[in-house]
């Protein structure tokens, strides 16, 4: 099922960040975004994400806009930004659990995604002791277990080894193999195939036309 985004504008403090933009994700695809830093990547997730609200414009899945029905667009994504919000004194299974239950996930579930992100045999350590690397792997675990359509990641491969950023890629070539869509805010070349790039630097507002998109 289609997501998308039309005429979007967005502001943040007083200053518009981007108006004018669109984008389109069908099942199976990657949107890549890509501008420099302040260009509106990471609001642009936060919008389509539902955690703030377009200025300007709507976001829509083919079966409706998401203001009509805002708990099912929740459920439809997962959401992983700059922060890995893990609770420090449980342990990286009890991190995953109290997380991935909440969207229906299960025990098998749960073991799969700590392999895939090559955190078995670290099950039992408490979030405290996690290295940086080591949190954003279980930050990025909660990917595979959930079955949500729609990934939105902000830099996700920050602080990974090369190993490590071959995991993720694997994960995001499984998500859209199975019919998945994935929306990346990265400037790095994370080497991923068949991917549709959205330069947010496209959409920047002029400093004369700051209001213009808002009005």
């Amino acid at each position: 099922m289609r997501f998308f985004g039309e005429n979007l504008s967005c502001v943040r403090g007083e200053r518009l960040v981007f108006s004018g933009l669109e984008f389109a994700v069908d099942p199976g695809t990657a949107l890549v975004l890509t501008g420099s830093n302040g260009s509106g990547k990471t609001s642009l997730l936060r919008v389509m994400s539902g955690l703030t609200r377009p200025t300007v414009g709507h976001l829509a899945w083919q079966d409706g806009p998401v203001v009509d029905n805002p708990e099912c667009h929740h459920s439809r994504l997962n959401y992983v930004g700059h922060l890995d919000a893990l609770k420090p004194v449980l342990s990286v299974r009890e991190n995953l659990q109290t997380w991935a239950r909440l969207h229906g996930s299960t025990d098998k579930k749960i073991a799969s995604a700590l392999k895939k992100l090559g955190l078995e045999g670290s099950e039992n350590i408490p979030g405290r002791y996690l290295s940086t690397g080591q949190r954003r792997r279980l930050s990025l675990a909660r990917l595979a277990a959930s079955d949500a359509p729609l990934w939105l990641l902000d830099e996700p491969t920050i602080a990974l080894d090369a190993a490590s950023v071959d995991a993720v890629r694997s994960l995001i070539a499984e998500h859209r193999a199975a019919g998945g869509m994935a929306v990346i805010a990265t400037n790095v070349d994370l080497g991923i195939a068949d991917t549709t790039t959205l330069n947010l630097l496209d959409f920047a507002a002029a400093d004369e036309d700051i209001w213009e998109g808002v009005r």
